[in-house]
């Protein structure tokens, strides 16, 4: 039984995902238009077009040839995030603990 919600994609290693990008830059005015490079250049190396016009999409940005977030932007913002995160969960701990820690001196107080 196999499962046909796994994803499957093979990984492309970053010189393969750059060598074929340059390819589609540099193949584009051999073709009738950047969708028909990225479709011929994707067969020939194995992945699907969609995929490749992912990384034209994002290598464009990266150039500053399209708007939106870089990569090194799109990897400060996931590292970002991870950071809010940890620290919210501390900060959550921390109030915990004072609010324990309070309520524990209250106690002691009100026994002497």
């Amino acid at each position: 039984m196999t499962n046909h919600h796994k994803k499957t994609s093979p990984r492309y290693s970053p010189e393969v995902r750059e060598r074929a990008v340059r390819m589609v830059f540099d193949l584009a005015d051999q073709h009738t238009s950047q969708w028909a490079a990225i479709e011929s250049i994707a067969s020939k190396i194995g992945c699907a077009a969609q995929t490749l016009s992912t990384w034209v999409r994002q290598a464009e940005r990266d150039q500053g040839l399209k708007p939106g977030p870089t990569s090194e932007e799109r990897e400060r913002l996931k590292q970002l995030e991870r950071e809010v995160r940890e620290l919210r969960q501390a900060n959550e701990i921390l109030r915990k603990a004072s609010a324990y820690f309070a309520q524990a001196e209250l106690d002691r107080r009100s026994k002497t």
